[in-house]
């Protein structure tokens, strides 16, 4: 079922003002916004699609079909981030057993690795030759490690790199691991190695083990709104109206009005194409950065405006396919590692949560693909990707495609900020600028131009709106695992990482 928008109401400077504009209803921009509400703020949230919140964490409905835009694990270090998952949704979150794989040649390969299953799956001469490359990796390390090529291969051998990260990489950011920097790499893939996957697979942690470690990208159980992610989105929407504020769909955000330091209101133009002004007191922005710089006016400097520009984006689009038959495969997600195919990574709803998927007889199936707005994956009409979509399923041997009965295509722009070459040095222009108007904070992914977790996200609005209610937080020493750092260097960037060219 999907949620009807929150009623609108006009807000004017004849009217009134509202105490906070929110601009963007994603997990950054809704969390902010419950905040204050709840602290009796009268907020207004701005949001340009005209029916689902939630942003990339949003939960599209087709025909009863409930599928997630990304795949979104609720699983943080923050116990405050958690805590406020659990208060938002009560009981409803299910406890998911995570399951993915790399498929390769048209066999799976189990993530982590365990030993039995690569030797089969590779074959005992393929195996043996991954381990000699290893071991000369060891030996031989390259250095400098300059690139991701160079850091995977240190760790895990030239042949292994070849097949389980470099094809799956350059789908996704459409650029060659020999061009992307280490140090994505390093912060992605942190405390991940070879030898510490096979200790992994030969040495498991025990039942109840909480001070053993856990290396971070082998979390293998996460919990799960029953329907989905914009659950706890639409939730949290709803909580915001009932508050006495406002989540206003389809409104299109044309201007950031300033007047000096002091951002004064915000123009905006709605599905019908009338334009018109809101004031507030404060403003939290979560659209993203390159578009909110360009949007202020009177405009910032020169310098500040070209550094806007030079931000860019890796888009996604993904293909639901309707399945008739199930219990197709166990994983939440399948890594496709076919350099043969454009398809980057298979969710299957049925294994996220039963209830998404109205048809016990039948599964839900989510194929992204990596793409730039304007290529031409992403001008594809929707019947051309649905039949991609189907061809790429049964090329592969996973699913025939008669036994596809139907489909959509749901677009997703912005949904990756990339690290280009100098990106660091641009956000300082930037941050430095944007740091003198003294009533408007960036907050979240693409507000802040750093490729957030969800979680992550939610701490910057967190701390967003307690600053508006006056303590005085850095969000952007907030770093990759949803806690904040007292102490730190002020310059030092902090953040998920997402890859940046060599030089």
């Amino acid at each position: 079922m999907i949620l009807a928008p929150a009623s609108q109401s006009d807000v004017s400077a004849a009217t009134g003002e509202a105490d906070v504009i929110v601009i963007g209803a994603g997990p950054a921009g809704l969390t902010a916004a419950v905040e204050l509400a709840e602290a009796g703020k009268r907020v207004i949230v701005l949001e340009k699609d005209p029916q689902y919140v939630g942003g990339i964490a949003r939960t599209v409905v087709y025909k009863g079909y409930r599928f997630d835009i990304g795949g979104h694990r609720f699983f943080s270090k923050s116990a405050e981030v958690t805590d406020w998952w659990k208060r938002r949704l009560a009981s409803e979150f299910i406890s998911v057993k995570r399951l993915s794989r790399i498929f390769y040649r048209g066999k799976f390969f189990d993530y982590p690795l365990r030993a039995a299953n690569a030797l089969f799956g590779l074959g005992v001469f393929t195996s043996a030759m991954c381990f000699l490359s290893y071991l000369q990796a060891r030996l031989f390390p390259i250095h400098p490690e300059k690139s991701f090529a160079d850091w995977v291969t240190n760790r895990f051998g030239r042949r292994l790199f070849s097949i389980f990260f470099k094809t799956y990489t350059e789908k996704v950011w459409g650029m060659p691991c020999e061009e992307i920097s280490a140090d994505w790499a390093a912060q992605r893939i942190k405390g991940l190695s070879l030898l510490k996957v096979i200790l992994a697979a030969l040495l498991p942690r025990k039942s109840g083990d909480a001070n053993a470690p856990v290396i971070k990208t082998l979390i293998d159980t996460f919990e799960y709104p029953r329907l989905g992610p914009g659950m706890m989105w639409e939730k949290t929407r709803d909580d915001i109206v009932a508050l006495g504020s406002e989540v206003r769909m389809a409104e299109e955000v044309t201007a950031i009005n300033r007047k000096g330091n002091e951002v004064e209101s915000i123009t905006v133009r709605d599905s019908a194409g009338t334009v018109r002004e809101l004031f507030g007191k404060q403003f939290i922005v979560s659209m993203p950065l390159r578009e909110a710089v360009l949007a202020i006016d009177p405009p910032l400097s020169p310098g500040v405006l070209d550094a806007a520009r030079r931000l860019r984006y890796r888009d996604f689009l993904t293909v639901a396919l309707v399945v008739r038959g199930t219990d197709l495969f166990p994983d939440n997600w399948i890594y496709v590692h076919d350099p043969t195919v454009k398809l980057g990574r298979i969710q299957n709803f049925n294994n996220w949560s039963p209830a998404m998927v109205p048809d016990p007889t039948t599964t839900c199936l989510g194929l992204e693909y990596f793409c730039f707005e304007g290529d031409d994956l992403w001008s594809a009409d929707d019947a051309a990707l649905i039949e991609l979509g189907k061809k790429e399923l049964e090329q592969l041997g996973l699913v025939r495609a008669d036994l596809v009965i139907e489909g959509t295509v749901v677009r997703m722009e912005k949904s990756y900020p990339v690290y280009g070459p100098g990106y660091q040095d641009d956000l300082a222009i930037i941050r430095k600028e944007l740091s003198a108007l003294t009533n408007l904070q960036p907050v979240g992914r693409n507000g802040m131009h750093k490729y957030n977790n969800q979680d992550h996200s939610m701490m910057t609005a967190l701390l967003a709106a307690r600053n508006i209610q006056g303590e005085s937080f850095d969000l952007w020493r907030v770093n990759t695992d949803a806690e904040y750092h007292e102490e730190g260097e002020d310059d030092k960037p902090v953040g998920r990482l997402v890859p940046t060219r060599i030089g």
